[in-house]
């Protein structure tokens, strides 16, 4: 029972992520080595979900709503993916000097474009309103991370990954224990959950569009 609960903990974030990306644009990405050319794939498709979000707003119809905040959920996991994407890059060790000018310069059009929605007052608003100022709030913290110290950034990035690897090694460790009821991995079991539980409900969706057989922290292919 408690190794069925281990395995369910551990599948939680699986399920709860929704695929923001089309099939296609998965294959894309997962085409991609560079993270650079990874990164100007995820603002290429960025600007199509807001290209459908434009087209939208210039029809007034019934029942579009639905439609508009599904864009800008995947709008903002999208936005989110280009920071993952650049701090596995700096953990890796890559060079993406060229990203933080890319990714300016395409997410403050992008900023323009959501404000200019959020300001023409749409009458279906409160429908959607929630999910543009996570989209606006999302795109604004992009851009200011983009500005942030490549150094420290880096250090920052290394460390979350530390923790992340640190997190693993004890749901690991809670599972090789419960081989027989005692108080050391119920204790265990205890720290999995709670580092499973914060694995589980992030403050938005990680994605993870790796190649098969690739994780974070692996050495960048060779070229």
């Amino acid at each position: 029972m408690k190794r069925f609960l281990i395995i369910l903990l551990l599948a939680l974030p699986a399920f709860a992520q929704k695929d923001f990306l089309t099939d296609t644009e998965i294959d894309k990405v997962r085409e991609a080595q560079e993270p650079v050319a990874r990164i100007k794939l995820y603002l290429s498709f960025a600007n199509q979900r807001l290209d459908q979000l434009r087209s939208l707003m210039a029809r007034d119809r019934p029942g579009r709503s639905g439609e508009v905040r599904q864009l800008l959920e995947d709008y903002t996991s999208i936005i989110d993916a280009i920071g993952t994407i650049s701090d596995d890059a700096l953990v890796r060790k890559n060079d993406v000097s060229t990203a933080p000018a890319l990714i300016t310069e395409g997410e403050r059009k992008f900023l323009d474009q959501l404000t200019k929605v959020q300001a023409s007052s749409p009458r279906d608003l409160e429908m959607y309103d929630f999910e543009l100022k996570e989209a606006i709030a999302t795109t604004s913290d992009s851009m200011d991370l983009a500005k942030e110290d490549v150094d420290m950034r880096s250090i920052a990035a290394t460390s979350k990954a530390e923790r992340e690897k640190h997190q693993v090694d004890e749901v690991n460790a809670a599972e090789r224990k419960l081989g027989g009821a005692n108080p050391a991995a119920d204790n265990a079991l205890a720290a999995a959950k709670s580092a499973a539980d914060d694995t589980a409900n992030p403050p938005r969706p990680v994605p993870t569009l790796y190649r098969p057989g690739e994780k974070p922290g692996d050495a960048p292919p060779k070229q």
